[in-house]
């Protein structure tokens, strides 16, 4: 943890301000707030917006990651879904990673993991080779539904895909001069699940 803070620090000292939709500022740059220390996050889109919600401590950043501006449950914390109209405060940078990871759980590690060159991108069939009990069915899916699938429900997430079908699938380069880039390694259960019902509900020939 001593490490991932460390490197917390070292990408926000050369310049990196955000992380999917959060902002991340220092207190004595955020408007309005001169003369303050520790850290600021709001919604990118409430970048220099006035009378949001206050909040205190990164504990509070759990309640504003699981829900969204309708109130329902956010399944998927890398969903374009965020809501708005907040502002949470942090004393240092041990309380700002563990307030992203609230946000983005495991989105920090998994990007030193790759920086580390640790990180190993898993195709979409060895993912799925892997299932059993009532996701083994996940194995039928044809390359043409499960790339369809994968174009329909991966459109919904932040993250950059870095595996294929068989193979790491094809990757733009990793910028994270001014945002931390969300990096998917592996097919993530949710997507397992919807690979479920795509097999089951396929007419049986």
């Amino acid at each position: 943890m001593r490490s991932l803070t460390a490197e917390l620090e070292h990408w926000l000292a050369a310049g990196g301000e955000r992380i999917g939709q959060v902002l991340i500022q220092r207190l004595d740059q955020a408007p309005g707030m001169p003369g303050q220390g520790g850290w600021e996050l709001r919604h990118i889109a409430d970048a220099s917006a006035a009378g949001l919600e206050n909040h205190q401590g990164a504990s509070a950043a759990r309640h504003l990651a699981n829900l969204d501006a309708d109130g329902a449950f956010r399944p998927l914390k890398t969903a374009p879904n965020l809501r708005r109209g907040w502002r949470l405060a942090v004393p240092d940078a041990a309380e700002l990673r563990r307030a992203l990871d609230y946000f983005y759980p495991a989105m920090l590690g998994v990007w030193l993991a790759h920086e580390r060159g640790e990180l190993t991108a898993v195709p979409l069939r060895e993912t799925l080779g892997r299932q059993s009990g009532m996701y083994r069915i996940t194995q039928k899916i044809t390359c043409e539904q499960a790339l369809a699938l994968v174009e329909r429900f991966c459109a919904g997430c932040l993250k950059q895909r870095l595996w294929g079908l068989v193979d790491a699938g094809p990757r733009s380069d990793l910028d994270a001069s001014r945002a931390l880039p969300m990096l998917c390694h592996e097919a993530c259960n949710l997507l397992v699940a919807e690979a479920r019902r795509v097999v089951k509900s396929a007419p049986q020939v």
